[in-house]
């Protein structure tokens, strides 16, 4: 990825999104954009129309951090939006800092599978930057089966969604959970543009998956932190679950999810049914 190209289309798509009327603005005569103009950006930002332009040509070097911030409000970005500026500008830096390599993190600590298995009553996976499964407690394992085991995701969830003719029936709300894989690996890319294995699998997606690609192309990004996942299960059909997100202080590149259902729930009977049919099977699914 063109690292330019990314903030140039990045901040465009975003002046793009943003009409006078919702800028303060008075628009008089014809318009030739469908948003703000640049020199209407760079007033409402404080800043030069040349340094703006500058900015959206791509270089977002020495940018000093109260700037993004004005440029953020004027472009009326929401907070991931705004954190994602604020990426964009720390990896235009000619000397970044170092960040620590994951290669060390791949193995699973036993004291930390033995945390998550004692969490019986919930599903709860871990998941990596690049979209990998690394793992899982037994209802975990048994919850998300069909994508451990599915040839095309190859225990991958983005694999598994944009790849695998699986994924619409597995996942009923398919297109608002296509757009939230895509805005998170936006945010991701923008936080560590140099991750290889990151920036491979984006490559695979945006060749193979005509779904990916356009959505990609929309510059989207998103905090996955806490929401609703419906699911349609092989094994006990329908599921509708609650789910908070967790970072891993430990494990920086791992993200925590769990999921519950609501108490005395259709789905909540169905949990327990499936986690009655046993998971330690599934254990050997996951493989880093």
């Amino acid at each position: 990825m063109d690292q330019r190209n990314h903030v140039g289309e990045f901040l465009r798509s975003r002046r793009d999104k943003v009409t006078p009327e919702q800028a303060g603005i008075i628009a008089g005569g014809r318009r030739r954009v469908p948003g703000l103009r640049r020199e209407e950006v760079a007033t409402l930002a404080d800043i030069s129309v040349d340094y703006y332009a500058k900015m959206e040509r791509g270089d977002l070097r020495g940018v000093a951090p109260e700037i993004l911030d004005a440029l953020a409000r004027a472009l009326h970005l929401d907070d991931a939006e705004t954190d994602h500026l604020h990426d964009l500008a720390r990896a235009a830096d000619p000397h970044p800092a170092r960040r620590r390599s994951g290669k060390a993190e791949q193995a699973v600590r036993p004291s930390f599978q033995r945390f998550i298995d004692a969490i019986t009553g919930a599903p709860v996976w871990v998941r990596d930057r690049r979209m990998d499964v690394v793992a899982a407690n037994p209802l975990g394992y048994a919850l998300y089966r069909p994508i451990l085991e599915d040839v095309d995701g190859r225990g991958n969830t983005a694999r598994f969604v944009f790849l695998s003719p699986a994924a619409r029936n597995f996942f009923p709300d398919w297109e608002r959970g296509a757009d939230d894989i895509v805005a998170t690996l936006r945010t991701y890319a923008g936080q560590n543009p140099r991750d290889k294995p990151l920036t491979d699998l984006i490559g695979e997606l945006v060749t193979r998956s005509d779904a990916f690609r356009q959505r990609w192309a929309a510059h989207n990004v998103r905090h996955h932190r806490a929401g609703t996942k419906r699911i349609c299960h092989p094994d006990v059909g329908d599921l509708e679950l609650s789910y908070e997100a967790m970072g891993l202080p430990a494990n920086p590149d791992w993200f925590m999810f769990g999921y519950t259902a609501e108490p005395g729930s259709p789905s909540e009977e169905r949990l327990k049914i499936l986690g009655s049919l046993g998971a330690a099977p599934y254990r050997a699914t996951i493989e880093h």
